[in-house]
């Protein structure tokens, strides 16, 4: 059954109606996706760009879960979770996902996907900075992309799931759009779809649904150095940050300590935690060891402390890198383990088995984000986040390694469950007006929004990075206050477009995390401030 498609009146905007919208087709978008589709319930995956360019597929290191009853247990990974965030993790969250990981592993292995194994039969597990235990379900060093590869297979033989690829969501539709006053204090605001971006006709399609999924990743491509790919803009994030949902912790921003440094490089090529929980160590330009000067654990800590003492170590010195070194290790097993980074390097003429590899900190992770329950639902009514738009609770303050992934599975499970009893219930709304770009034009100078880019990256690269502080914070606010008013009015006067509006998402979330940074008065996880110093906990 095809969904029923209206053409409008101004002949370049379509109305397609579904049971279930999906923004985003990562990990997280397409697992609810293959969930909720049937025969009776129609799902539209939306893709800004081609469904396998997304973060999953960059994501190296793989999938944590107890699998090792022997030597591992829930305690043990419900522990390390809350050690990793600062105690500012949701212990609901993390017992959730920590408790329901072994589940999804066996769901992602009936969707095909292949995890690497010993000869014995069981699992090759890894061991991440931060874990106590080896946990790390991984696929040499592209778990995420063998994921995506078998996801987007099965996604691609659904014949419920239509698939909407260089699709661009610009705006959730609410009561605002209806005409309706919506402020932060409205009860019971409710997203009704989307307003689409066509790039067939140029026009912007009407996507109404029962229930709209966001699930749009992260927002590395806020700063210039990240690990993400270019499509990071934090577009879910934004949307429900101008339709008044609740957004949160922003300010937990994590820097990967260890992108290879290669100068020109965007997104830079991520060498993996699992290289490190392997043995790999860190050591400076002069190629002295570094890290017993910040943490007993080494080259195994958290991330957050890598991260900083790396900064450190860079500001101390002038240095643009620092090296991390596996030469001590099996040549002929680090070529087995990670058999991608080895080629990686090898083409820019570095042996990772003889050679230390130049590394620096790089935007990767993004602890924060749309607000969500148990159940993955919003504060607004009938939307539901997943994946790394969404703020769980389970990160806390920080990240632990090879989380992410799992935790994706684990809601997209959670809200395909709680959608599928909920779907009937809704109506699609016929009411909703079409796009209004009346008096608009295509913007004449697309420099203008080209610069406009580089200008936000080096605000939040420059004065909201690894270390803060209140006058850095204060400065990059009265810079990126600039740029908002000048993107707001030309937004107002321009034919709908990805650039303009990735432009838009980009502000929103800079401020976002900026306005959340200066909330929190102290150096907690992947804050921190150089006004408040942090504080030595006993627990």
């Amino acid at each position: 059954m095809q969904p029923p498609q209206t053409l409008n009146s101004n002949c370049h905007n379509m109305t397609k109606e579904y049971d279930y919208l999906v923004i985003g087709s990562g990990i997280a978008g397409m697992s609810f996706a293959l969930k909720v589709a049937d025969e009776n319930h129609r799902v539209a995956l939306i893709c800004k760009t081609e469904i396998d360019e997304a973060n999953t597929a960059l994501a190296q290191g793989g999938v944590a879960s107890v699998t090792d009853i022997k030597v591992d247990d829930f305690e043990k990974h419900i522990a390390d979770t809350m050690v990793a965030g600062d105690y500012l993790s949701d212990i609901n969250a993390v017992r959730k996902v920590v408790t329901e990981a072994p589940e999804q592993i066996r769901q992602l292995l009936d969707w095909g996907v292949d995890f690497d194994r010993k000869e014995d039969g069981s699992f090759d597990l890894h061991r991440e900075g931060g874990h106590s235990e080896f946990r790390i379900l991984h696929h040499a060093d592209n778990t995420g992309f063998e994921i995506q590869q078998s996801l987007i297979r099965r996604i691609r033989e659904n014949p419920w799931i239509d698939l909407y690829e260089n699709h661009f969501a610009i705006e959730i539709i609410t009561q605002h759009h209806l005409g309706k006053i919506v402020t932060r204090r409205t009860k019971d605001i409710t997203c009704y779809g989307a307003y689409v971006l066509n790039p067939a006709t140029g026009g912007v399609d009407k996507f109404l649904s029962r229930i709209t999924l966001i699930a749009t990743g992260g927002i590395g491509a806020v700063y210039t150095t990240t690990t993400n790919p270019l499509v990071a803009t934090g577009d879910g994030i934004a949307m429900v940050y101008r339709a008044k949902g609740t957004v949160a912790d922003m300010e937990f921003v994590q820097f990967h300590p260890t992108a290879l440094f290669h100068p020109g490089d965007r997104p830079s090529f991520l060498i993996t935690e699992a290289m490190r929980g392997y043995g790999a160590v860190m050591r400076n330009k002069k190629g002295e060891y570094l890290m017993h000067k910040y943490d007993p654990r080494l080259s195994l800590a958290p991330r957050d402390i890598v991260a900083r003492a790396i900064d450190s170590e860079m500001k101390l010195h002038g240095d643009e890198h620092v090296y991390l070194d596996v030469t001590h290790k099996n040549p002929e097993e680090t070529k087995r383990h990670f058999p991608n980074i080895y080629a990686k390097c090898l083409s820019l003429g570095i042996d990772i088995t003889r050679d230390y590899i130049p590394v620096a900190p790089a935007a990767h992770y993004l602890c924060g984000g749309i607000k969500v329950d148990l159940n993955a639902e919003s504060s607004i009514k009938r939307l539901y986040a997943v994946g790394e738009c969404s703020c769980t609770g389970l990160h806390g303050g920080n990240r632990l390694a090879s989380n992410s992934l799992i935790e994706a599975v684990v809601y997209a499970d959670a809200a395909a469950r709680h959608a599928s009893s909920q779907v009937g219930h809704y109506e699609i709304r016929s009411d909703v007006p079409d796009w209004n770009d009346e008096g608009t034009s295509h913007p004449e100078e697309m420099v203008l929004i080209t610069q406009s880019m580089r200008e936000v990256n080096q605000i939040m690269g420059s004065y909201v990075g690894i270390v803060r502080s209140n006058l850095r914070l204060d400065r990059a606010w009265n810079r990126l206050d600039i740029l908002y008013e000048e993107t707001e009015r030309l937004f107002k006067c321009s034919k709908a477009s990805r650039q303009i509006c990735e432009l838009r998402n980009i502000i929103n979330v800079g401020y976002l995390i900026m306005r959340q940074a200066k909330e929190r008065h102290e150096s907690r996880g992947l804050h921190f401030t150089l006004d408040y110093p942090p504080v030595k906990k006993d627990c």
